[in-house]
């Protein structure tokens, strides 16, 4: 095997193209073998196989450095950078992260799990190397879904004003997760149909000499291409096609499948862990397709995730043109939502919580100032979901909930959510963003509250001494502290859904005074800036004493679950041993 003996890049430069070709091969086999058994970025990483050889043939890295955008396509980087065993061995599959990371090696240069980056990020090192007197090449990777992405257009738009070494690869294999989105991708088809020689060109109009590869997974065209650019001295851009999935025709055929697997039959391609029934997202799609058939202004919103909604390619064709995908621009899908209210549609934006993120001055500035009435759906906004480090679903509830005007609320059911997504669309007062509970969808009863009525909290046993005000995740745990607390100590405690994140139940509250000694919450979630420091700072000239429960402010990585939430007193035995304490 070429692969074992892989120590760093001066091993690809001994190759010849025909044993660059069969490490190509090999390289694929440990990919399709770890990805069945581990999963994975699967699409992205067997389409760079071949540009990753020879880019690491033809520059010097880490003096020469790469920066790879989103990370989906840095899996073969890992491999040709001392870190094979992680790919080719089982026992050493956790040894690395799904992206880039300096700490795993000095080939790698930023810590990078969100999109449209890398050309900002290698415009930066490039001053900061034109600064110190430096020669090295910089290399920035992206793919043509990422173009779409705000910082990649404005990173492109600066690069010229380099006027030194800067090499963008632009890796187009013609699709996003989904399918792209968006009229720069006219110019990118045409650049493909016309082997880069049209005259309209976007890598030129913003000023960057241009390089075409029509064969994105031929070696020597790859390595020909590479030589060509290396120690430029004017920003270029490389535009190579490659093919999403190539080498496994399941991922061939159906490349927004295959973007990103669970460990699968590499026979069959069928997984190993079926999704089955309802969650969050199909229920959300079925009650959208049905409510935009009741009413033409209803319009579902997405930037490239259209199945954290639910939409997977059939729904979205049933949807037609009420349901939209601007590509990865989570900034004009919140700008977009607040134009379409204000002009009496109905938008309702779905996105993920580490996502949500890119957006917040949209949030405030073009939707919340302005009072629109959009609904925003946040999904994996939970301890409980994505574990690394760039795609944490912790921070939504600090950002979002101190943002004026935004009502904010957390269902803890399919039912309370269906009704909250239905109060929203119909209302057209407040924007509205609406908290996806973490872990499997729980049924419930059936709802008659009136979310109209804001910041009114629902109060599910009455007690005394203690009450739990537990929000949305956790108002299941808040149950179980509940029930130890009474077991052990007799006390009956007052167990409170708060709904909302974004306000307090000024009234529920001052009444708890009258009897009670201790009021704790519970939030899925960072404490700072929390929803539960709201509740402290209410009762902070009283004398009731309020435990805060959540999570420490810090960036976790590929984390246990069970761990963190014991590290951060998160069990129903923690909790109950804290109360008791305090009202000893």
């Amino acid at each position: 095997m070429y692969l074992e003996k892989i120590q760093g890049p001066k091993d690809v430069k001994k190759l010849n193209v025909n044993e660059m070709q069969e490490l190509a091969v090999e390289m694929r086999k440990a990919l399709l073998t770890k990805l069945s058994k581990h999963g994975g970025h699967f699409g992205p990483n067997f389409g760079m196989v071949e540009a990753t050889i020879a880019m690491h043939y033809v520059f010097d890295s880490p003096k020469d450095k790469i920066v790879y955008d989103v990370s989906h396509q840095s899996y073969p980087h890992k491999m040709l950078t001392g870190r094979k065993d992680a790919f080719l061995y089982e026992e050493h599959y956790d040894d690395v992260s799904g992206y880039s990371e300096p700490d795993e090696s000095a080939h790698d240069h930023f810590i990078i799990g969100h999109t449209s980056t890398s050309v900002s990020l290698a415009c930066g090192l490039a001053k900061g190397r034109d600064l110190c007197g430096g020669k090295e090449n910089v290399i920035a990777v992206i793919g043509d879904g990422s173009l779409s992405g705000g910082e990649a257009l404005e990173g492109l738009d600066y690069a010229s004003e380099l006027k030194s070494n800067l090499i963008i690869v632009i890796n187009d294999n013609d699709m996003s997760i989904a399918e792209n989105h968006g009229g720069l991708y006219q110019n990118l088809k045409l650049l493909r149909d016309t082997d880069g020689k049209a005259e309209c060109n976007l890598f030129k109009a913003m000023g960057l000499d241009y390089v075409f590869v029509k064969d994105g997974n031929d070696i020597q065209q790859l390595i020909d291409a590479f030589t060509q650019v290396k120690d430029s001295t004017i920003p270029v851009a490389v535009h190579i096609c490659t093919q999403k999935g190539k080498g496994y025709a399941p991922a061939e055929e159906h490349k927004e499948q295959w973007h990103y697997c669970a460990p699968f039959n590499i026979e069959t391609g069928e997984s190993l862990y079926p999704m089955g029934g309802e969650d969050y997202s199909s229920v959300t799609a079925d009650y959208l397709l049905k409510k935009m058939k009741e009413d033409p202004k209803v319009v579902a919103i997405t930037s490239a995730t259209p199945t954290v909604m639910g939409f997977t390619e059939d729904k979205r064709k049933e949807a037609g043109s009420q349901f939209v995908d601007v590509g990865i621009a989570e900034e004009t899908a919140v700008a977009l939502a607040s134009g379409i209210a204000k002009n009496g549609g109905k938008p309702v934006y779905g996105v993920y919580s580490s996502f949500v993120q890119r957006t917040y001055d949209q949030l405030s500035q073009d939707l919340c100032i302005n009072n629109n009435a959009a609904t925003i759906v946040v999904y994996a906004g939970t301890v409980f979901g994505m574990n690394d480090v760039t795609h944490l679903g912790l921070y939504d509830i600090s950002m979002m909930a101190n943002i004026p005007n935004l009502v904010g609320i957390a269902p803890t059911t399919k039912q309370e959510y269906l009704a909250m997504l239905d109060w929203s669309i119909e209302q057209n007062v407040y924007p509205v963003c609406i908290r996806i509970p973490g872990g499997a969808m729980e049924e419930g009863e059936a709802v008659t509250k009136d979310y109209s009525k804001l910041n009114t909290y629902e109060m599910l046993q009455k007690g005394s001494r203690v009450a739990i005000v537990a929000l949305g995740t956790f108002l299941g745990l808040g149950k179980e502290v509940a029930a130890n607390l009474e077991k052990k100590t007799g006390t009956v405690a007052t167990v409170i859904n708060p709904v909302y994140y974004s306000g307090i139940d000024t009234g529920m509250l001052e009444s708890l005074k009258a009897d009670h000694d201790v009021v704790i919450t519970i939030e899925d979630g960072i404490l700072d800036g929390g929803f539960g420091e709201k509740i402290t700072r209410f009762y902070g000239n009283s004398n009731m004493k309020v435990l805060n429960f959540g999570l420490k402010k810090e960036f976790l990585d590929r984390y246990d679950v069970q761990e963190v939430l014991t590290d951060n007193h998160l069990t129903k035995d923690q909790i109950v041993a804290d109360i008791t304490e305090v009202l000893a």
